[in-house]
């Protein structure tokens, strides 16, 4: 590495520390954006007992903040960085407070009515989303700066995606034990939000120790290294663009199945604990196909891998609309297949980023904003997530879904209950179907030379 760029790359095979400390970091950002996703609408809907309308905007308005603050913390990541050499302060502050207020989000106490307790949740998942953008913003910027190599990163990124599968298999489906075994009901609540905090401040520290560190330098004469500038150099790049297009759509969709997988699981499938089962299916396939997306990079390019893994998810997606029929084990050997390319679309359009981030540094030279990048792409795919729930909740409220207190679920309408399949299937079909549109208009000298030789 030069000491004179603070965003230059390492060459050759990265260290088994570096992975390892790297990938456990997936614990806290899968757990954080599994968990949340997944019963944070239905705590508020059928335990404390607030309208789907304002849940809606409970959930949705506290990740809006996003859209203005990942920029802003990119940017100002990328400054610390110049100034001292490293991002590590930045990664330690998020570990060090995401735990606090993750549980606070689940501490609402007994006796505090409906209204109440929208603010209560409100306020503390802000808190938490602060906490969680000084964490992910330089996280995400890290494997730019850790290596330069094009299949280096797509390693980086199988071994992140593998801790990340565990990860949401042991949020999506452990959370809910959790909560269970915490008693059910707010206490159940509570239970889970303190010891699923604790295990994602866990993943964070130790991501932040093999944070790289070089010599503190300034920008070169005349660089502009402001916020506003920042933006200007993420706009210019055009397959930036497109890949923030698909991965925004993506998270999109995923955020969608994942906030409606609850409701399914007790209104369609008839049991609320199989939402457990759900997240094994669509979770446990990651570990195990990783190698096999590791090697369609070799033979067929990240981009065409890409394509692969969300045409995959897409055809689940549309196969799960046999739910407005019926339902049996074949829901399960769907949601597996989705799996198989969630898994993909995961690693390949994370271990992308970085090559962007370097296309970016050939064609217009100077210091690479590793941090701007990542706090624009941080933003947009935390507000696709933030949707997902936002979207499943309207499509509730106009189905006429009926909450319910922790007492006892209400009974639902038949076209309640269609459109809960429809939040699962047909929502999250036709937001991957337009990812694909513009994944397909992504362009990299890399990618291209794929096209030209067939593989490397």
């Amino acid at each position: 590495m030069t000491a004179t760029n603070v965003s230059s790359t390492a060459p050759g095979r990265l260290s088994a520390a570096t992975i390892r400390g790297y990938a456990l970091g997936s614990v806290g950002t899968g757990g954080f954006s599994t968990l949340p996703g997944l019963v944070l609408a239905y705590y508020l809907t059928d335990t404390l007992g607030v309208a789907a309308a304002v849940a809606t905007f409970v959930v949705f308005a506290p990740k809006a903040l996003d859209v203005v603050l990942n920029p802003a913390i990119g940017s100002w990541s990328d400054s610390w960085a110049r100034r001292t050499g490293s991002r590590r302060r930045f990664l330690t502050i998020g570990a060090v407070l995401l735990p606090v207020f993750f549980a606070l989000t689940f501490a609402v106490p007994d006796g505090v009515d409906a209204a109440g307790g929208a603010v209560w949740v409100a306020v503390a998942f802000i808190a938490s989303a602060v906490a969680f953008s000084m964490f992910q913003v330089p996280y995400i910027a890290m494997p730019a700066e850790l290596t330069d190599d094009y299949h280096e990163r797509a390693r980086l990124m199988a071994w992140r995606v593998a801790v990340l599968g565990i990860a949401i298999l042991l949020f999506g489906a452990g959370g809910p034990e959790l909560r269970e075994l915490g008693g059910g009901g707010r206490w159940g609540y509570l239970v889970m939000g303190i010891v699923a905090g604790a295990l994602l401040g866990l993943g964070m520290f130790a991501a932040s120790r093999v944070a790289p560190r070089r010599a503190p330098t300034e920008p070169s004469l005349g660089e502009d290294a402001s916020f506003s500038a920042s933006l200007r150099v993420v706009r210019s790049s055009r397959p930036f663009r497109m890949l923030l297009t698909a991965s925004a759509l993506q998270a999109f969709a995923t955020g969608t199945m994942l906030a409606a997988a609850q409701y399914a699981a007790t209104y369609v499938l008839g049991n609320e604990r199989s939402v457990s089962i759900l997240f094994a299916a669509l979770v446990g396939p990651a570990v195990a196909v990783m190698p096999l997306w590791s090697r369609s990079v070799r033979a067929w390019g990240k981009r065409r891998a890409y394509l692969l893994a969300s045409s995959l998810f897409l055809a689940a997606t549309v196969a799960l609309l046999g739910l407005l029929v019926g339902t049996g084990w074949w829901v399960y050997a769907v949601v597996a297949v989705a799996g198989v390319g969630y898994a993909g679309m995961q690693m390949l359009g994370m271990s992308m980023l970085p090559d962007v981030i370097s296309d970016h540094e050939k064609r217009e030279g100077g210091t690479v904003r590793a941090g701007a990048f990542s706090g624009v792409w941080t933003a947009v795919e935390t507000i696709g997530l933030a949707l997902g729930p936002a979207l499943v909740l309207a499509i509730l409220a106009i189905t006429g879904f009926v909450s319910s207190t922790d007492a006892h679920h209400a009974d639902q309408s038949e076209t309640a209950i269609n459109g809960i399949a429809l939040a699962i299937s047909a929502a999250p079909a036709i937001l991957t179907a337009l990812s694909i549109v513009a994944l397909a208009r992504y362009r990299l000298a890399a990618e291209d030379s794929y096209s030209q030789n067939g593989s490397h």
